[in-house]
């Protein structure tokens, strides 16, 4: 069956390579249609996160605030394995990020100076 095909990689905030596949961004497209456009903003969010917030099953959370997206002012959430060879398994945007901080740990948080 061969390997997935790869639409794009970045590099996590912990120096991992993680892929989004054609199989992961169309689950993410089609169960969030509002997503359609957004594959940059994952790709962003991914590599160059505000927040990381640990999930129950070892998956990491990535948080970042967009002060405009195609629907309004929303925070993008991208779920993803932050390990070697790791790979983003869904997103959506929300406007209720404190319900997925509340999920999880913060593992990580953007430091005062490095914010855009």
């Amino acid at each position: 069956m061969g390997e997935p095909a790869v639409l794009a990689e970045v590099i996590s905030v912990r120096g991992h390579r993680i892929r989004l596949t054609l199989r992961q961004w169309l689950h993410i497209s089609e169960n969030h249609d509002y997503m359609a456009g957004n594959r940059t903003l994952v790709l962003e969010t991914t590599a160059d996160p505000d927040e990381l917030v640990a999930g129950e099953a070892g998956e990491i959370l990535a948080l970042r605030a967009y002060p405009q997206t195609n629907l309004t002012a929303k925070t993008a959430v991208v779920v993803y394995r932050d390990e070697p060879d790791g790979f983003i398994i869904t997103a959506w945007l929300t406007s209720r990020a404190d319900r997925v901080r509340a999920k999880g740990v913060q593992v990580w948080s953007r430091s005062p100076s490095t914010s855009a």
